[in-house]
C-alpha cells in the first residue's frame, strides 16, 4: 500500500517535518510532497539491487516527472506533488537538477576538490531550498541567495553526520584533496580510523560548515524573514547537529550523531517563537 506523502515524511524523522509543523495545512501538505519526491528518487539508488536497476529507476521519475508537468502523474507521490506545482508554479528546473544530483551517486564516489563537491551538494540540497521558498512565499529575489547558502550549510552538515554510514557504501564525500592536505588517507576513513589528523581534517570541515551557516544568516532579507521561519528551524536543528559533532571532538565513527524527536521539536518550538516576537 502506498504511504501518503505526510506518512513518507514523517516515518523518516526528518527535520523537515518538524519544521513544516507550524505552517497552514496547504503549505505544509506541499512541502510535504516535495519532500517525499526527494525521498522517493534517493532511494532509488540508495535500495536498488543492482546499478543497472538504479538507472532504470532514475529514469522512471524522469518519466513520471514530465507527467506531473503535463498534468497526466501516476504515481501517488508525484500526484501530490502535482497539485503542489500547480498551486506554488513550482519551476521544473530545480527538480531536474535534484534527480542529476541523485544520479550522481550512481557515477561518483569520490570528489577530487570543494568545488566538485559543491556540485553535488546545489544539486541535492540548494536546490530543495529553492523549492521551499516558493512555497513559504518571499518578496525580496535575495531570498534565493539565502536558500542556495542554507542548503549548502545543510548538506556539508549531513555528510559530517554520516561518515560511516557512507564509507559502508564505498563512499566519501570528504574532498580527497583535502584528506591529503590533512594527512589523512582514504583507507583510514574505509576504515573509521579516529586519529589527530582526522581530528584537524573535521574541524576544517565543520568550519566551513558554519560559514555557510553565517553567510546565509548574512544573505536573509529583512523583509522575508518572518517567511522564512521554516527554514530558520532547519538551520537550528542542523547548528545543533553541527555542536553535538564538535562536542564529541568529532568522532562520529563511535556513536550516530542524531537528535531526538523532543529535541527537535524544543528547537523548533524556540526559534519559531523567537522569530514571532522579532515581528
Amino acid at each position: 500500500m502506498s504511504l501518503s506523502s505526510a506518512a513518507i515524511t514523517r516515518r523518516s524523522k526528518t527535520n523537515f517535518y518538524f519544521a513544516f509543523l507550524f505552517l497552514p495545512k496547504a503549505q505544509r501538505e506541499a512541502l510535504y510532497a516535495v519532500y517525499a519526491f526527494a525521498r522517493q528518487v534517493d532511494d532509488t539508488v540508495d535500495l536498488a539491487v543492482s546499478p543497472l536497476a538504479a538507472e532504470e529507476a532514475i529514469a522512471g521519475w524522469r518519466a513520471e516527472l514530465d507527467r506531473v508537468y503535463s498534468g497526466s502523474p501516476e504515481h501517488p507521490v508525484a500526484r501530490q506533488l502535482s497539485a503542489a506545482v500547480t498551486r506554488y508554479r513550482l519551476p521544473r528546473e530545480h527538480f531536474d537538477a535534484l534527480i542529476d544530483g541523485v544520479e550522481m551517486d550512481l557515477t561518483r564516489r569520490r570528489y577530487e576538490t570543494f568545488e566538485q563537491l559543491a556540485r553535488y551538494c546545489y544539486r541535492v540540497a540548494s536546490v530543495v531550498g529553492l523549492i521551499c521558498i516558493e512555497i513559504f512565499g518571499y518578496r525580496n529575489p535575495a531570498t534565493r541567495d539565502y536558500a542556495i547558502a542554507q542548503g549548502m550549510a545543510f548538506q556539508l552538515t549531513n555528510i559530517l553526520r554520516d561518515i560511516k554510514i557512507d564509507a559502508a557504501k564505498g563512499r566519501i564525500y570528504l574532498p580527497m584533496d583535502e584528506l591529503a592536505r590533512f594527512g589523512y588517507g582514504e583507507a583510514e576513513l574505509l576504515a573509521h580510523q579516529y586519529n589527530e589528523a582526522f581530528v584537524a581534517l573535521m574541524a576544517f570541515q565543520c568550519e566551513r560548515a558554519r560559514a555557510y551557516y553565517d553567510k546565509a544568516a548574512g544573505l536573509l532579507p529583512a523583509v522575508d524573514r518572518r517567511t522564512m521561519l521554516p527554514s530558520e528551524i532547519m538551520g537550528g536543528i542542523y547548528r545543533r547537529i553541527l555542536d553535538d559533532i564538535e562536542a564529541r571532538r568529532y568522532n562520529v565513527f563511535d556513536e550516530e550523531c542524531r537528535l531526538s524527536a523532543p529535541t527537535k521539536l524544543l528547537i523548533a518550538l524556540r526559534v519559531w517563537a523567537s522569530g514571532l516576537l522579532r515581528r
